[in-house]
């Protein structure tokens, strides 16, 4: 039994369960391998300050084959890291660094090349060139999945028309549809989230698409940052403790090692460890690090810094929504930055209302994490639970028990963090973190208030609409039957009515008329209520009291009047005497 022992290697362990890579089935792997190759191309550029401008191109060599090829104009790649760049599992330098990126773990663009040299047979093809000038570097590339080494198959140097940038390859065992999951809806959804992003895409069956940016500025660069001492574990602790030089004390790690701890606080963690400041780190073990990862928990700590997450900004995110949603009202909200397990982290929202986004259906969610679409396992996923939870029907729509609001709408959600915690290495649904969940529900509901007064407010309008088309419907004929009755024209009695509409119903200036009825027409009766009488009706004005006088005025009213009750009873007897 000894002897059948051996050291497995990453590579064939990923051969045996691709299905954890997101290589589940033939259309699936299609998806994911244009998506591992637009992320890696993304972040390329964006870390060279160079606008990106990606092709993508899908052909079909024989039935149940395809050739993908994806070219970006970033800054290239150098010969001797492109063979472990490509072909090489866990490799990448974005893994040990706390800064919000697509790509996290080194394991995308490599388990698309060993996919394709699994079903397929054929190597990867890199193409790159680093500057204008220079030649292009060509190289096919095979996984050796036993050492998961890369293993050079050709190279040579050509001459590459772009300035700088690089092409990759790969032929593959897939499928192609359409759909919510396919690649085309991937690539929509992709210039929504970057619309720095100039995208050109020759799909498999039909017309070359084109998406120009709507952005000429590139997002702002994200600064890494430490870790947090709140979001450490145990077994970290230990093994940065340990692998410190001798010259380390425990204070100068905690200080040197982690954000926003000061020397003072660093001191105190240490006093609630019963550990003195200046021990060498790498003698702290066993119970005397369980106490120092406990007391680096209690003492307060400020929040990281959120210059390591990079939003797409509120305004950006409605012209994102705007490339892929013709739609009549945007709205986008971006939260204040917050923390989980000591990761900053951003949460925004977008709504799209109606247009052409159809009636009878059910909302559409987008899910974006570091402005990557997230298109499988909805339901395993906090984005859309936070959606599921929100009550839409306060929002002014219908929502069934524990559905999704149901109207003219699109959502788009999107989490930006330093590191997204996924369900799976597939990187298709987030975790369901009390922090992220919280957040997350603040920001839909905040976009759901807006929408609700748009609704409400644009109901409102109809209502009045409604009451003006009334008035507009009968004031010709009251105008009429009064112009027979009184002998004057109808126009003029309309015109009258036409005048005083603004003041019971609202209207838009360009409904009213600024012109004054003409005088020769006769204004129509007073309305019941507050409203004044026209002139003809109107009752001479009695005239004001002197000042000084009004008091003297009203109390000789008084003795007046109690003089004519006391005369009344006299002036009855005497005409009864006088009968007689």
């Amino acid at each position: 039994m000894a002897t059948r022992q051996r050291e497995i290697s990453v590579s064939e362990f990923f051969t045996k369960n691709r299905h954890l890579l997101g290589f589940d089935n033939p259309h699936k792997a299609l998806l994911t391998t244009v998506k591992e190759a637009v992320d890696n191309s993304l972040d390329a550029c964006e870390e060279a300050g160079i606008l990106p401008e990606l092709l993508v191109d899908i052909k079909e060599t024989q039935e149940g084959r395809y050739r993908v090829t994806i070219q970006d104009n970033g800054p290239g790649i150098v010969k001797v890291q492109i063979p472990k760049i490509f072909a090489k599992l866990l490799y990448g330098s974005k893994f040990h660094r706390l800064k919000q990126s697509r790509g996290q773990q080194g394991i995308g663009i490599s388990a698309a090349g060993l996919y394709a040299q699994l079903t397929t047979g054929k190597p990867i093809l890199i193409t790159s060139k680093t500057a204008k000038g220079r030649q292009a570097v060509k190289i096919d590339l095979r996984l050796d999945t036993k050492r998961n080494q890369p293993d050079v198959v050709k190279e040579e140097t050509i001459d590459w028309e772009p300035d700088h940038g690089t092409r990759i390859t790969l032929e593959l065992a897939a499928a192609y549809r359409g759909g919510r999951t396919g690649v085309d809806a991937y690539l929509e959804q992709t210039v929504v989230a970057n619309p720095h992003l100039g995208l050109t895409y020759d799909p498999p069956k039909g017309e070359r698409v084109v998406y120009p940016r709507v952005a000429n500025e590139l997002p702002r660069e994200a600064i890494e940052i430490k870790p947090h001492p709140h979001g450490i574990e145990l077994g970290m602790l230990l093994s940065l403790l340990q692998d410190s030089p001798d010259s380390e004390t425990v204070q100068s790690i905690l200080v040197d090692s982690f954000s926003r701890v000061s020397s003072a606080l660093a001191a105190e963690m240490c006093q609630i460890a019963k550990i003195s400041p200046r021990t060498k780190a790498n003698k702290v073990m066993g119970d005397d690090a369980e106490r120092l990862h406990k007391a680096m928990a209690q003492v307060r700590v400020m929040a990281p810094p959120a210059t390591c997450v990079v939003p797409i900004g509120e305004e950006l995110l409605i012209e994102g929504l705007k490339r892929r949603f013709h739609a009549e009202y945007y709205i986008s909200t971006t939260r204040p930055p917050s923390v989980y397990r000591g990761n900053p982290f951003v949460v925004e929202v977008g709504l799209a209302y109606g247009g052409e986004l159809p009636v009878d259906e059910t909302a559409e969610i987008l899910r974006f994490a570091n402005r990557v679409p997230l298109q499988y396992q909805p339901k395993a996923c906090a984005i859309s639970e936070s959606v599921y939870q929100t009550n839409w029907r306060s929002y002014e729509l219908q929502q069934p028990k524990g559905g999704l609001p149901v109207g003219p709408l699109a959502i788009v959600v999107h989490l930006a963090s330093v590191w997204v915690p996924f369900t799976s290495e597939a990187k298709e649904a987030v975790a369901h973190y009390d922090e992220l969940m919280r957040e997350m529900k603040l920001a839909v509901q905040e976009c759901g208030r807006k929408l609700g007064i748009h609704l409400r407010g644009r109901a409102r309008l109809a209502d009045e609409a409604k009451r003006l088309s009334l008035f507009q419907r009968y004031i010709p004929e009251v105008a009429a039957a009064m112009g027979t009755i009184l002998g004057k024209p109808a126009e003029g009695i309309a015109k009258s009515f036409q005048n005083t509409l603004p003041n019971f119903v609202k209207m838009k200036k360009e409904e009213t008329t600024e012109e004054p009825p003409p005088g020769n027409s006769t204004p129509p009766p007073a309305p019941q209520g507050d409203s004044a009488p026209p002139p003809s009706m109107k009752q001479p004005k009695a005239e004001a009291p002197a000042a000084g006088k009004g008091k003297k005025a009203a109390a000789n009213k008084d003795v007046v009047e109690e003089s004519d009750k006391a005369k009344a009873p006299v002036k009855k007897k005497a005409k009864k005497r006088a009968a007689a």
